[in-house]
Formats: structure tokens, C-alpha cells, sequence
């Protein structure tokens, strides 16, 4: 009985200490940054000689607009990406609906605060950081790289066992990025090294470790109609905001030159996919899958 127990706790209790833990986390290292603080008043700065913490009145005011103008718009497209579009896609297994979305969910969570924690605290050099709304940007950003690796590994692995690749992936991501950009001075608007290529090289290497021979050929992995029609969906989700998730994190001309090329590639791209579908096809008819 008191196994039976302890294997049903397990989860929820990990969940719970995890939660509790950033928490703590945030209270001790986190604080806004000038955009977000009250008005008047900002966070003493570390060269000071006050004590941290202790507030002072804010000697100017920040010019130009807020950040969070600048930036909520292309976030909110990001985070429906996250959660919409990411969500929809993993339901592509005809088992597993359900726990794709739920835990596209759980770890989307999960990974947008471990991610603001160890990301400040990288770059920070252990020193506590202010967060704003490209935090929030570059958080999800990060989530997107453990849903990748998700997609590599969904019907192999519990949830548990996703709840602790996504803590140690975040390490391993904040990591590699901060070597990229930090140290090689790497250029990555979009994400094509940080994110996808990491995300699905590090879900292949998982994969390759959980790897077992007397389920390579299980009746679960495969796909129906309806799973079909969903993880479509969720690819229309993906590709209707991807000009926002290329140019989020960009500025002024740049950004607007990133999102003038992502909408008129993914306009492109879409008719040649649906040409060489067509051709490829021995029926010649549209194959969505």
C-alpha cells in the first residue's frame, strides 16, 4: 500500500518542491526592471551605497516607449506558438491527445520560469538580475527548444521523466547559449542554432539513451485521422506566427526586414510544398502529412 502510494505521489510532490523552489528563487535573485517598477522609483544599482533592495527615487526617466509596447505584441504571437501551436502538433500520435497537449503545457511552464532563473543567473554570473518582457520572449524561447526535444520523445518517456529532461535541458541550453553568444559572438535572430538545431539534437541524443528494442515496433506509434487533422493545426499556428518568432528579439529596420522575409518565405514555401506534394504523390492528390 505505502509503494502504491508513493508511486502515485511522486509526481505531484516533485511538482510541488520544483514550484516551491522557484519560487524562492525568484524572491532571492529576481527583480523589475526600470519599465516595470513603480513609478518613480527603481531598484538600487549594485555600484551604489545603499543596501540591495532598498528602492530610490528614479533619477530619470527611461526614454522612448516602454519596453513592454515594443515587445507584448511579438510575444503574445510567440507564446500561442508555445502553447497552441506546439500542443497541436504533438497529436500526431494517435495514443496520446490528451497527454501531448497536457504536457506540452506542463513543460511549457515549467521551462519559461527554470529558464528565466538559470538564464539570469548565467549571464549574471550569479548575481541577482531584473526581468522584463523580453525575458518573458526569451523564455519561451527556451521552452521551445524542450518542446522540440518532446517531439522526439513523446510515447517514450513519463512525465516525470519529461519534468526532469526539461530541468536539465534548460541547464544545458542556458549553457550553450551563453558560450554562442557570449564568447563566439554568435548572431541568432531566429533561433536556428540556440533553439531548433539544439532542441532536436538534444532529443535525439535522449532518445538514443531511452532507447529500447522490444517497443521499436510498437502498435501505439502511428497516427489517425483525426490526430492528423490536429497536428495540421497546429502547423498552421506554427506557420501563421513564425515572422514574429524570427524577428522578436531584433530591432527597428532589422526587425522589420526579418519579418518582410519571413512572411513572403513562408508564403513561398507553402505554395512549392503543396507543387512537389502534388508531384510526389502517386495519385497526384495533396498528402498533408
Amino acid at each position: 500500500m505505502a509503494s502504491m502510494w508513493l508511486e502515485r505521489l511522486k509526481l505531484p510532490l516533485t511538482l510541488m518542491v520544483v514550484q516551491v523552489i522557484f519560487i524562492i528563487l525568484f524572491c532571492a535573485f529576481i527583480d523589475y526592471d526600470d519599465d516595470a517598477s513603480p513609478a518613480g522609483i527603481r531598484p538600487k544599482s549594485k555600484a551604489g551605497n545603499g543596501t540591495d533592495g532598498v528602492v530610490e527615487p528614479m533619477e530619470q526617466a527611461a526614454e522612448g516607449p516602454n519596453s513592454l509596447h515594443m515587445y507584448y505584441g511579438m510575444f503574445q504571437d510567440v507564446h500561442v506558438m508555445i502553447f497552441i501551436g506546439f500542443g497541436f502538433l504533438m497529436m500526431f500520435l494517435k495514443r496520446y491527445g490528451f497527454s501531448s497537449v497536457g504536457l506540452n503545457m506542463l513543460i511549457s511552464a515549467l521551462a519559461i520560469q527554470w529558464s528565466t532563473i538559470v538564464a539570469g543567473l548565467v549571464h549574471n554570473h550569479g548575481d541577482s538580475f531584473t526581468v522584463s518582457v523580453t525575458s518573458m520572449l526569451t523564455a519561451d524561447f527556451a521552452s521551445a527548444a524542450v518542446l522540440i526535444t518532446f517531439g522526439a520523445l513523446l510515447g517514450k518517456t513519463s512525465p516525470l521523466q519529461m519534468v526532469i529532461i526539461t530541468l536539465v535541458e534548460i541547464v544545458v541550453f542556458a549553457v550553450n547559449e551563453y558560450i554562442g553568444v557570449e564568447v563566439f559572438k554568435a548572431v541568432d535572430i531566429g533561433g536556428s542554432m540556440f533553439v531548433h538545431a539544439f532542441g532536436a539534437y538534444f532529443g535525439l541524443a535522449v532518445s538514443r539513451v531511452l532507447h529500447r528494442e522490444d517497443v521499436e515496433k510498437s502498435q501505439k506509434e502511428g497516427s489517425v485521422y483525426h490526430s492528423d487533422m490536429f497536428a495540421v493545426v497546429g502547423s498552421v499556428f506554427l506557420w501563421m506566427f513564425w515572422p514574429s518568432f524570427n524577428s522578436a528579439l531584433a530591432v527597428e529596420d532589422a526587425q522589420h526586414r526579418a519579418v518582410l522575409n519571413t512572411y513572403f518565405a513562408l508564403a513561398a514555401c507553402c505554395v512549392t510544398t503543396f507543387a512537389l506534394s502534388s508531384v510526389l504523390d502517386k495519385h497526384s492528390k495533396f498528402d498533408m502529412v
